[in-house]
């Protein structure tokens, strides 16, 4: 079972979303995606990762094959 996820409103600079966004566009992600992936680094970088945390979601879109490898499953639950 996937880890459950909190969702909660940020107040932000619309310039640094406006920054976060176009960086999340570089690495083929989605803004919450980077914007979890600087949290998750910035933690880690200062020492203060929790020891319980989910894995990261990988970097950028799957490969097609990926894509085609779960469409196939799909019908089989």
């Amino acid at each position: 079972m996937p880890p459950t996820r909190k969702a909660f409103l940020l107040r932000i600079d619309p310039s640094v979303l406006d920054a976060v966004q176009r960086w999340a566009n570089d690495d083929l992600r989605s803004l919450n995606g980077q914007i979890e992936f600087v949290l998750r680094r910035a933690l880690t970088q200062a020492g203060r990762a929790p020891a319980r945390a989910g894995v990261a979601p990988p970097n950028g879109r799957p490969d097609t094959a990926e894509i085609d490898d779960e469409s196939a499953t799909d019908g089989d639950a």
